[in-house]
């Protein structure tokens, strides 16, 4: 699909100067400044074979900058996302896991867990992670994927993790916690990137948080017990456990999808071998817990 060249904009004011924004590895996202200050286009299509549909994005950007988490959305139309730049720092990996940042970041996932549902407009979809490990499975096989003969496994492995985690509670989850959808600006953190947004699970959340940041086991406890209200029993441990996993799975196999589909300049093998290899280790742990 062709989209308007976001240029052309009618939103700008005098002239624009417009810059690649580097480091996203689902969409292409630009910074934009004109002679009102600056902001973030981020251009891209639905992208079904990874669930994300824009429309479900746009109303999650626009419920959690209600709900005091994100940018303002200052424009949309098909294909072009245009919102508020916030002048910050992406957080790295070793910034989530730091003592005195951690609680912060929890609090704001917790933010949008429990606030942002209640700004939220129109349809909105579910992020069941265990569906997407059996869609993504089909489309590997389906695209004929180096990665085939193992695909029976992780479907065999998703479908025991989605037994085990239950039973379920429902939350608006964020779905993509990296720690470059973090962003600090001196004085307070905001949230960003709502592709894969959707009502889920608790656990994926803090499971993804966990996962993909590198939290010790002393931090997970301290998260669970912080997250709930509650001493972590046995029980919440395993589900829990099952869903960072799961968690793991299925960065793991969007990554092999990206392998075959992506054209962002980024290395997805690497990617899908660093996951693989977290999943298997962490799954192994879940089999002797």
């Amino acid at each position: 699909m062709t989209h308007p060249d976001f240029r052309t904009l009618p939103i700008w004011h005098g002239e624009i100067t417009a810059e690649p924004l580097t480091g996203g590895i689902t969409n292409v996202n630009y910074l934009v400044s004109d002679d009102t200050g600056k902001y973030v286009v981020r251009v891209g299509d639905d992208i079904p074979l990874h669930q994300v549909m824009r429309f479900n994005e746009l109303a999650a950007s626009r419920a959690a900058h209600a709900a005091g988490l994100s940018p303002k959305v200052v424009h949309a139309e098909s294909g072009i996302t245009v919102l508020d730049y916030i002048e910050s720092r992406t957080l790295t990996e070793e910034d989530v896991r730091a003592p005195d940042m951690l609680p912060r970041v929890l609090e704001l996932v917790t933010r949008c867990h429990r606030e942002v549902p209640k700004h939220l407009r129109g349809p909105s979809l579910v992020f069941w992670v265990f569906h997407v490990i059996r869609d993504y499975a089909t489309s590997l096989l389906e695209r004929e994927s180096s990665h085939a003969l193992v695909i029976p496994e992780l479907v065999g492995i998703g479908n025991e993790l989605e037994r085990a985690a239950g039973p379920f509670d429902m939350v608006f989850g964020h779905n993509d916690l990296l720690c470059g959808n973090f962003l600090d600006d001196g004085s307070r953190l905001w949230l960003i990137d709502f592709d894969y947004a959707g009502f889920n699970s608790p656990l994926f959340d803090l499971g993804g948080l966990a996962s993909n940041n590198g939290l010790s086991e002393a931090q997970e406890n301290w998260m669970l017990e912080t997250y709930f209200e509650v001493p972590i029993t046995d029980h919440l441990r395993h589900r829990y456990s099952a869903m960072k996993c799961a968690s793991l799975l299925r960065e793991t196999m969007w990554s092999m999808v990206s392998e075959i589909t992506s054209e962002i300049d980024f290395d997805y093998a690497a990617y899908t071998a660093e996951n693989l290899a977290l999943f298997r280790t962490a799954f192994d742990d879940f089999k002797k817990s």
